[in-house]
């Protein structure tokens, strides 16, 4: 539980050395020369935000984070948003199109700190077009109701959806993009925690159809 808890394990992978204006992460690192915008998703983003508020400070340009209802904690610097999980709702939606709306005219310089952890997939809810809320309620629903897995869950919802299976990379282009995920899913396959709004999808369409015919679901 220690290691999982975002005090320890955000602090054991990101530093700031305040002189040079240099962020270290996982050992890698990058000068922060532009705007530092930290977007986040899942049950414990409220803690993960307020530790990397608590390293990086003024550093911060903005941000936002979404979480499921009751689990706020205070802020400074980054906006919090509750949601609906696991069944999905139209904060959701919101708190997606304001975070989308801060991503737009972001340049290579600029810096954007994902915090993604289980949760996400419900609490970040963007329909693909054609798609309403309503569908995504409901298939969302029949899955779980039908015993899906998580990685099967994700699957489906990657498909119906406008930030899931990378496309918040895409959103943030060309601005240099860094995710910090805790994983809720055996195996820590980092496309199937929070639907991986910033991996490369390793499903495809015929995957999720296949497993909305496994489980009998129209």
């Amino acid at each position: 539980l220690n290691a999982a808890n975002p005090a320890t394990c955000i602090r054991n992978f990101v530093q700031v050395q305040v002189a040079d204006r240099m962020l270290t992460i996982g050992g890698k690192q990058i000068e922060i020369r532009g705007r530092l915008i930290v977007i986040g998703a899942g049950k414990p983003s409220s803690r993960m935000a307020q530790v990397i508020e608590e390293i990086l400070g003024s550093y911060i340009s903005g941000g936002l984070v979404v979480t499921k209802y009751g689990h706020s904690l205070p802020l400074q610097r980054i906006k919090l948003v509750e949601a609906g999980h696991p069944i999905p709702d139209s904060a959701g939606i919101r708190a997606a199109r304001e975070t989308r709306d801060m991503l737009r005219g972001l340049g290579p310089d600029d810096i954007v700190l994902c915090l993604i952890s289980g949760g996400a997939s419900a609490l970040w809810t963007a329909p693909a077009e054609g798609i309403t809320l309503e569908e995504i309620q409901d298939v969302t629903g029949l899955l779980l109701r039908a015993g899906a897995t998580i990685r099967e869950l994700n699957a489906v919802r990657k498909h119906l959806s406008d930030i899931a299976g990378g496309q918040l990379a895409r959103w943030a282009a060309p601005a240099h993009v860094i995710s910090l995920i805790v994983s809720d899913v055996i195996g820590d396959p980092i496309d199937f925690v929070g639907s991986g709004p910033t991996a490369p999808d390793t499903t495809s369409f015929s995957d999720a159809y296949a497993i909305i015919q496994k489980y009998g679901i129209e």
